[in-house]
């Protein structure tokens, strides 16, 4: 199959083009805005892979580079809620003219279908727990709002177009390659570099606030297998279960063998208090199951973040 990875210098993209590479042919599409090169120097010379330096804000690039796929793995986006509390303008031009942009193209050229990230943050702060797709949705923060807009756009191209759109809403993924080093960093490596470093981590708030962690392994799972399915709509991808951030600052004290006091600041604008999928329906749609305790992730990610510090 012929596939191509938006973001896919990122993250979770990086990871997913790891995956597919010996398997599939892949175009990665990045333009380093908050994609690493790093991440996929490795793969510049596969066979497979096809390797553009670009936006998907470009409607030509996009029309181009979408000709002959069969899908699309859409992880392209400015993932940060305060980034874009502080910038939403920019938020929205990558993450909802990006995604629309995509779209087009994608119908132009026939491409069989989409599967997007999406994020938990579009449910908002609800005290309902555990978070079901059909609950009613309410963005706090500029990027949920892109988020939520991006799959309503899905499901109008659906409908209207025949495109098949799967929206998955990752749950706080986290794992090898996730960039420490931002303003804007999510916990775990955060975390996990200030206690290999003996540095005191961070916590904004009381720490009592839950979250419902995602292995990448098992993200890219939930990504191939919607893709290869025939599934459309929006669906929870995480774990099933929830965790305070002061037990996953002593987790990572234990596994990193540190004991570096933590510091509290104050809450960030736009951070939910409580997060819990239910995976129900991504089970019951493409057979998405999770592989990865919490722990069996978490030491996974240490070693990795270990080895690349240290070297």
């Amino acid at each position: 199959m012929r596939y191509l990875i938006t973001g896919g210098a990122g993250f979770i993209g990086s990871n997913l083009a790891d995956h597919l590479a010996d398997s599939h042919e892949i175009t990665i599409l990045d333009n380093l805005a908050t994609g690493r090169q790093e991440n996929i120097d490795h793969l510049k010379d596969h066979t497979n892979v096809t390797i553009i330096n670009g936006s998907i804000t470009d409607s030509d690039l996009m029309h181009n580079i979408t000709e002959g796929m069969d899908g699309i793995f859409h992880q392209a986006a400015i993932p940060s809620v305060p980034r874009s509390v502080k910038d939403p303008i920019t938020t929205n031009e990558a993450n909802i003219t990006g995604t629309l942009q995509l779209l087009v193209a994608a119908k132009e050229n026939g491409v069989r279908k989409v599967v997007a990230a999406s994020s938990s943050s579009v449910y908002g702060d609800t005290h309902i727990l555990p978070k079901l797709e059909s609950m009613p949705p309410n963005p706090l923060s500029p990027y949920a709002v892109t988020k939520l807009a991006d799959e309503y756009y899905g499901r109008v191209f659906t409908e209207l177009y025949g495109i098949q759109t799967v929206f998955l809403r990752y749950f706080n993924v986290f794992g090898p390659r996730q960039d420490p080093a931002s303003e804007y960093a999510a916990v775990i490596p955060k975390f996990i570099t200030c206690l290999l470093n003996n540095k005191s981590p961070t916590i904004y708030g009381d720490g009592e606030q839950t979250r419902d962690f995602t292995f990448i392994a098992d993200v890219v799972q939930a990504n191939r297998k919607a893709m290869e399915s025939d599934a459309t709509g929006v669906y929870n991808i995480a774990c099933e279960r929830r965790i305070s951030l002061n037990e996953l600052a002593e987790t990572l004290m234990e596994i990193t063998g540190s004991n570096q006091p933590v510091i509290y600041d104050p809450p960030r604008e736009g951070d939910i208090r409580d997060s819990l999928a239910d995976i129900s329906h991504a089970r019951a749609a493409f057979g998405y199951n999770p592989e990865y305790t919490l722990e069996e992730g978490l030491r996974e990610t240490v070693a990795w973040f270990r080895e690349h510090i240290e070297s």
